[in-house]
């Protein structure tokens, strides 16, 4: 569970930035009708661990999107009609002991519709939002608002290089996207940056590591992902 001093922390912050430079959704645009929240089905085992640390999974929506305009359950993130998004949070994860992650918590909660919607420019996808929640942030947290609040606090904490930019640089490897970002923000080394790309290269998601404390911290082998001369490309799909 969270621990009530890592939640000042946090808050703290995040007011300590200065503003942040929000390039992460372009236009977006937030329903304004009435949302429904999905019935999530459990796809594996309840793990009740300890937590050691997070990770927030940035998935980068170019990429994702990339075969996906006309698919009808993910409409909102990738048909345009709702804004053009770059990174999107995939979700907040706890992370265990010797390499484990504790999961799907048993509980009867569900978000409320207000924290929903002012969610949705970060993650555009209500179901993977309904899902987020009850695989992870069960066990993390006995509310699912304070889950999305934490989740936004860390997304908007946060600031963003030109990625768009730096998909055109020439001999781009998995090390120069570590240290554009780290260089983006102060609180962050290249280390903390873990990245997942596509069997052909392609950047897919971007897993930034926290301690328990949520202060950045070295990422694991399992979260790093490519070594830092591998090469790396970025769809830009705009």
């Amino acid at each position: 569970m969270l621990p009530r001093s890592s939640k000042a922390l946090i808050a703290l912050a995040a007011l300590a930035l200065p503003a942040v430079a929000n390039a992460q959704a372009y236009q977006c645009s937030v329903p304004q009708g009435r949302i429904s929240l999905p019935q999530v089905e459990r796809d594996g085992p309840v793990r009740e661990t300890r937590v050691t640390g997070y990770t927030l999974a940035l998935s980068w929506s170019p990429e994702f999107c990339r075969f996906r305009e006309d698919a009808p359950q993910h409409a909102r993130q990738c048909s345009g009609r709702a804004g053009r998004f770059a990174f999107i949070v995939h979700g907040l994860w706890p992370d265990g002991p010797r390499g484990s992650w504790p999961q799907w918590c048993p509980t009867q909660r569900q978000p409320s519709m207000s924290e929903v919607r002012v969610s949705m420019c970060m993650t555009p996808d209500v179901s993977l939002l309904a899902r987020e929640w009850a695989k992870h942030g069960s066990c993390m947290t006995s509310s699912p608002d304070a889950y999305l609040r934490i989740t936004r606090i860390l997304w908007n904490s946060l600031r963003w290089p030109d990625f768009d930019r730096l998909s055109r640089r020439r001999g781009l490897t998995a090390g120069d996207i570590r240290r554009t970002f780290a260089e983006a923000n102060p609180y962050w080394d290249a280390e903390d940056v873990g990245l997942v790309v596509s069997n052909r290269g392609w950047l897919r998601e971007m897993r930034l590591c926290y301690g328990a404390d949520f202060m950045p911290t070295a990422c694991d082998a399992r979260r790093y992902g490519p070594d830092d001369d591998e090469a790396v490309s970025i769809w830009r799909g705009l």
